[in-house]
């Protein structure tokens, strides 16, 4: 279980100060996924790096199962939304790093990544360097290099932002099938509504800038979930239509700030709430 507590920060120092975070609280449930969503710049991708232990917070903590966070942690992985893949090794070689890095048993290793490369659909591309794969087939690839170490928590920003729709659902299929044979705590930022409603047990919607919890919306959909079924299922389209609109007044309010990008963030969202 993750839970933040009052979790406040800032950057810079006294007048110079910029509140990022304000006295945040939520709890992230052992073995469920919740997604947090929020307006661009709100400050999530900054929560991320605090859970994985990368800051501090100014004010307030951060548990896991109970124990104060104070750095980074094998229990915590993180998917960033940049490629971070070694272009001088192969699919399988960055798939293996981690576990032979630690001098884990290599045979044991090996037959880790064999499964995942399986699972993933990469066995025909472990021998080839990332500059030879597809956006999506990177993703996959980074994504198994995370599962082979077995983390207790996976927290991924973003992940598949940037790829095409089409690779970009094939990649939410690989993961919600990953996740659903294996039980394991996920924290998934976003700020897809559809991807949110696919994948979350929880959805928590933030605030604009300094960042706070705006609603925690508990997604009951039965599973296993499909993104075409989720479609046009009503209890659906319902949730998705309390958390649009939410992000829309919070964007409003980011927007009566001056912010060029919430006023970006306002358009887009205007064209979903129409779709729904």
């Amino acid at each position: 279980m993750i839970e933040a507590k009052s979790v406040s920060k800032s950057y810079g120092a006294g007048r110079f100060a910029k509140p990022v975070i304000a006295e945040c609280s939520f709890v992230a449930p052992r073995h469920k996924c919740t997604v947090i969503v929020g307006p661009s710049g709100a400050g999530k991708s900054t929560m991320i790096r605090l859970i994985a232990g990368f800051e501090k917070p100014s004010r307030g903590e951060i548990l896991t199962d109970g124990k104060a966070v104070t750095g980074p942690g094998r229990d915590r992985l993180v998917m960033f939304q940049e490629s971070a893949l070694f272009p001088w090794m192969t699919t399988e070689q960055n798939i293996v790093y981690g576990p032979l890095a630690r001098h884990e048993r290599k045979a044991d290793t090996v037959s880790r990544a064999k499964f995942l490369l399986e699972k993933t659909g990469l066995m025909a591309a472990k021998r080839r360097y990332p500059a030879q794969l597809s956006g999506g087939m990177q993703r996959r690839a980074e994504l198994a290099r995370a599962l082979i170490n077995d983390p207790e928590i996976m927290i991924l920003d973003e992940p598949f932002r940037g790829l095409d729709a089409m690779t970009k659902k094939l990649m939410l299929e690989y993961y919600v099938k990953l996740s659903e044979e294996t039980p394991r705590t996920n924290l998934f930022v976003t700020t897809d509504i559809d991807e949110a409603i696919l994948l979350a047990d929880r959805l928590i919607v933030m605030s604009a800038a300094p960042m706070r919890v705006r609603a925690v919306i508990d997604v009951d959909l039965p599973r296993p979930r499909e993104l075409q079924t989720l479609l046009r299922d009503d209890a659906a389209n319902a949730l998705k239509l309390e958390a649009l609109s939410l992000l829309h007044e919070e964007a409003m309010k980011a927007f009566a700030g001056g912010s060029r990008a919430a006023g970006d963030f306002i358009e887009a969202y205007r064209k979903r709430l129409a779709a729904v």
